[in-house]
Formats: C-alpha cells, structure tokens, sequence
C-alpha cells in the first residue's frame, strides 16, 4: 500500500511535471496551459455522457431484477476516468482518455468481476428468507419471530403483505 502511495503522490507528479515542461518547451507556455484545460473539458464532457448511460443502464438492469455488477466496475472507472482526466497533465489525460474506450473498459471490467464474489441474498434468488425450525433459525440475520399458524384468505393468494419484525437475543 505504501509502494501505491508513493507512486500517486511522489513519482506521477514528478512524470507529470517534466512532460510539461518538455511541452511547454515545444509549443510554449500558453498553447501547453490551452491543451490542459481543452482537454479536461473534453474528458469531462465524454465521463458525464458515458456516465449517464451507464447510470441509465443500471436502472434498467435493477427494474428487471438483474444484478449490474458490469455496470458499476464501469461507473467505478469512469470516475477514475473523471478525476484523471481534470487533473492537469498529460499523462494522467493520457491514462484518464484511455479508460474512456469501451473495449479497454470492457477488459478491466471482465478482469475485475473475476474477483466480485456475488452474494445470493443481494442477488435476490433468496433475499430475506429464513426457516424457523425449532428454538432457532437458521438464517439469524433475516430472521422473524415465528408466526402462529394462520388460515389463509381465499383473496389474498399470491400477494406480498410487508410486515416488521423484532430481533430477539
């Protein structure tokens, strides 16, 4: 942790600095200043627009039920896109621009969920559910004081009622 530090705050803005420089030299002080802030302009813009479709896109996904870990990585890296891209230097615009392209993202994306441990109960294929057997239960995070047996309601079939619950230790 320490070694990532370092790089971020010590060795990038060092690199940053000298590529600058060099530009500065070649094109001079004021066109190099009007390609720093010409290019964070254009990232943020790309970042807010990809951004919003992935947002866009994850709302979907969510009103079907499905669960958008593809699209949060690259929520994730488009805010690393965003704040490497108004950072000012090249190199960072340089990295910040290349997160921009779908395809480089797709393969970060892919590499990242191989590590993403997906939880059933968030997944939803069994969220909030629990069996009482007994004195105890078996999914004590969820669980419900158990219920007298009730008669059930010909109307009522099929219908979700919400109710509360008290956790009892």
């Amino acid at each position: 942790m320490f070694r990532l530090l370092f790089v971020l705050f010590i060795i990038i803005p060092i690199i940053e600095i000298s590529v600058l420089m060099q530009v500065g030299e070649l094109l001079g002080m004021w066109p190099t200043i009007g390609v720093v802030i010409l290019s964070a302009w254009v990232g943020a813009k790309y970042v807010r627009q990809q951004g919003l479709a992935t947002l866009q896109s994850v709302q979907t996904k969510m009103a079907q039920g499905e669960m958008p870990s593809s699209e949060i990585v690259t929520g994730l890296m488009l805010l690393v896109a965003g704040v490497l891209l108004v950072t000012p230097g090249f190199v960072t615009d340089i990295f910040g621009l290349s997160l921009l392209v779908p395809s480089i993202r797709q393969a970060i994306a892919a590499s990242v969920q191989k590590h993403i441990k997906v939880n059933s109960h968030v997944a939803g294929s069994s969220a909030g559910a629990s069996f009482y057997t007994g004195n105890t239960y078996e999914n004590e995070e969820f669980s419900q004081a158990p219920k007298p047996e009730s008669k059930e309601i010909p109307h009522h079939r099929g219908e979700t009622i919400d109710g509360e619950y008290t956790r009892k230790e």
